[in-house]
């Protein structure tokens, strides 16, 4: 769109720019052609547009994708952008904060593009909703203000680093692309602007950590940036011996440790006694026949390596919405890792009973104590459930979950409906076992 094509939308529909809304609207056309480019989109994929405004991006993504989501604030822009893709059937517009507007429906439309012109004021909150673990996104171009973009792009003892450039870099790896003067917005910013693009990391770059525990220490920590991260810290176990572990200066400030030290500093804290232990290889488990008797005893790894028929139990978490907890695999388990799978799951000990199993699992998994599984279906062994008799059951719960960082990399709640269509559009993306488990389910609590 064309400086005249942009004043022109908004006199048409009485919008004068908002600086409480971050109104700055790109009117170069060579350059919003050029951030698109770096999107590099396929035919296939699903863009997620922030921000899209009278549409200097949107013309150039439209005919590129599979689907495109524009979710606009401004309901006057909304009611344009509708307007003026009514005839593109893939177009979908959402009056809405991006700031809050819910992402999980993005996981049933992999892959997933995200681009935005992010307004000022909000941008590394949109970015937080968006780009958090687990997040549905593969892959973003994002123009802001410069200051932030170099806050994202900070490295230890720069003066932007901080919880913004860690809350980014611990899962994306950004790459600083171009800076665009005020000339290129109408109206001008007073300030530059910066497009930079994100890749997501390796799930497996670093040691396991807890996501969320790293987060709570992050934010603890530089809520006071100044003082020494000895006084930030939990009482457990001591400073002294924790600086020690990681050679680290006993009077280190939080600005001063780099990614791959915060994220050694979360594991040092990080209490679950199964945090670093993806599997256990040598637990003993019991050798069942295709009638569920027991014939023999050998350990995990051997029952696996010779695909013996034996024991499991996988559970379904219902909090009081109605909503199921699913969690990612680890990139670090020898079997299905980085798939999404039931709540909770694991064998059947040797001589342990089903029900026992269970609340195990959901113990060591999800630190949920105290509840009474239900069960609610039994699958026979087959090749897709790695030659497991499996028994499934159901619980009810809304607490707080804790996990063990080097089993699972996420969880997440999702409504049976979303799950239901995410499995039937991308069942590539669950463990083997876990499409067989959710059938049963489904049958047997049709309710859901």
């Amino acid at each position: 769109m064309k400086p005249r094509d942009i004043k022109a939308v908004l006199e048409d529909h009485d919008i004068h720019p908002s600086k409480a809304l971050g109104q700055n609207f790109l009117s170069d056309e060579n350059i919003a052609r050029w951030i698109v480019d770096q999107l590099e989109i396929t035919p296939n994929d699903c863009v997620v547009e922030v921000g899209p405004g009278t549409g200097a991006l949107t013309e150039h993504v439209v005919p590129r994708c599979r689907k495109l989501i524009l979710i606009e604030r401004d309901s006057r822009l909304a009611a344009y952008q509708r307007e003026r893709w009514r005839d593109e059937p893939h177009v979908e517009v959402f009056q809405a904060d991006a700031a809050v507007w819910d992402p999980r429906g993005l996981f049933a439309e992999g892959p997933v593009c995200f681009l935005g012109n992010l307004p000022y004021s909000a941008g590394g909150v949109i970015l937080q909703n968006f780009l958090s673990r687990p997040s549905p996104i593969s892959r973003a171009v994002i123009m802001l203000q410069k200051e932030v973009i170099d806050r994202i792009m900070a490295q230890p003892g720069d003066d932007g680093y901080g919880l913004l450039s860690l809350r980014i870099q611990k899962n994306w790896v950004p790459r600083y692309l171009k800076t665009i003067p005020p000339e290129a917005f109408h109206p001008k910013p007073t300030i530059d602007s910066a497009v930079i693009s994100l890749h997501p990391r390796p799930s497996n770059w670093a040691i396991p950590y807890d996501d969320s525990l790293l987060d709570e220490l992050m934010r603890r920590a530089f809520a006071q940036r100044r003082k020494q991260l000895k006084k930030q810290m939990p009482a457990s176990p001591p400073w002294a011996d924790v600086a020690n572990q990681l050679t680290l200066s006993p009077t280190v400030r939080p600005e001063e440790l780099s990614l791959e030290q915060w994220i050694r500093l979360a594991a040092a804290y990080d209490p679950n006694p199964l945090a670093a232990i993806p599997q256990q290889a040598t637990e003993l488990l019991d050798i069942v026949d295709p009638n569920n008797q027991v014939v023999g005893q050998a350990t995990r790894q051997a029952i696996h390596d010779a695909n013996l028929m034996h024991r499991a139990v996988h559970l379904f978490v219902r909090n009081k919405r109605g909503d199921v907890l699913l969690q990612k695999r680890s990139p670090w388990k020898d079997r299905n890792p980085s798939t999404w799978d039931s709540s909770a799951a694991g064998h059947v000990n040797a001589g342990e009973s089903s029900i026992d199993a269970a609340i195990r699992e959901l113990q060591e998994e999800l630190a949920i104590k105290s509840v009474s599984p239900r069960h609610i279906g039994s699958l026979p062994p087959t090749d897709a459930n790695g030659m497991e008799h499996v028994d499934l059951y159901l619980v009810d719960y809304s607490g707080k979950c804790r996990y063990p960082a080097a089993e699972i990399e996420a969880i997440q709640w999702f409504s049976p409906q979303l799950i239901d269509t995410w499995v039937s559009r991308r069942p590539q993306d669950f463990a083997g076992s876990f499409l067989a488990c959710w059938c049963v389910c489904r049958q047997t609590i049709p309710s859901f």
